[in-house]
């Protein structure tokens, strides 16, 4: 068999002078001879349409399947709805029990309280205890400056406080040993340096997009995250961006902030 002729009878030379009359010629090669028969030719086309009419009955079956669906539509949604509730329900439950997770409890008055709390997916992947951290907001403390080295765990540190949050407000039991979560109304987050050249965009205009969208939208019912702002700039332009955010974030937005920053100046900015 071959894409080009198909199925075939291949005799040499000499057989070939002896080939049975009802042998058709197909093809002369230099020492063969090729041949169908009409037996050969009719399993041929069975062969080659077979393809094509098992595309065509699975269709047939698979809208014959779908037309019997379509009546019972509403009640397989719902059970799918209620299905997928479950196995989120009964992975949070495992992942609590696992990872040793505690119960927060919900405030209704503002403020967040997490005592060693810990981070989800960093915890499980390190190769060493991970260290546990505090967090502490209330009406009084609504802004906190993170600095220190590079790797030393700030973006961590800032990223499980949001997630911890976002668990809590979702009915999950938290990273934490103890949690107490006010009422959230959104999450911001200004983590990470990229440009989008699809978008024409420079590192330091996405970062400053960003910001402005933060700085317009965040409510005291906020939690803010904001890493590393300014460093798409010179020094001194970066801390006085950096400087100005933070002091608009503390005194007239007033969303709960945690502010990582690599410009130690900027813890002066209670004074």
């Amino acid at each position: 068999y071959n894409r080009v002729h198909g199925y075939y009878i291949e005799l040499s030379r000499r057989e070939s002078e002896d080939a049975p009359v009802d042998y058709i010629r197909r093809q002369t090669l230099k020492n063969t001879e090729r041949f169908i028969t009409p037996e050969l030719k009719e399993f041929e086309d069975k062969a080659l349409s077979s393809k094509s009419r098992a595309l065509a009955r699975e269709k047939a079956l698979y809208d014959e399947l779908l037309d019997k669906l379509v009546e019972q539509l509403g009640p397989l949604q719902e059970s799918a709805m209620a299905l997928s509730e479950l196995d989120v329900l009964s992975n949070l439950a495992e992942r609590a029990e696992t990872l040793n997770f505690c119960r927060p409890e919900i405030l209704q008055s503002p403020g967040i309280e997490i005592t060693e709390g810990r981070h989800p997916v960093v915890e499980q992947v390190l190769n060493e205890p991970f260290v546990a951290n505090n967090v502490t907001f209330n009406v009084q403390r609504r802004m906190l400056i993170i600095t220190g080295p590079n790797m030393g765990g700030k973006s961590t540190y800032m990223r499980q406080t949001a997630l911890i949050v976002l668990l809590a407000h979702i009915g999950s039991f938290v990273p934490a040993s103890q949690a107490r979560i006010g009422l959230v109304d959104r999450i911001f987050t200004r983590i990470g340096s990229s440009d989008d050249l699809a978008g024409g965009r420079s590192t330091f205009m996405v970062e400053m997009t960003e910001t402005a969208n933060i700085l317009h939208n965040a409510t005291e019912q906020s939690l803010v995250l904001m890493d590393e702002i300014g460093r798409g700039t010179s020094t001194f332009d970066g801390l006085s961006l950096a400087w100005a955010c933070a002091q608009y974030l503390a005194d007239s937005v007033r969303a709960f902030t945690l502010f990582a920053t690599h410009y130690f100046e900027l813890t002066q900015l209670p004074e």
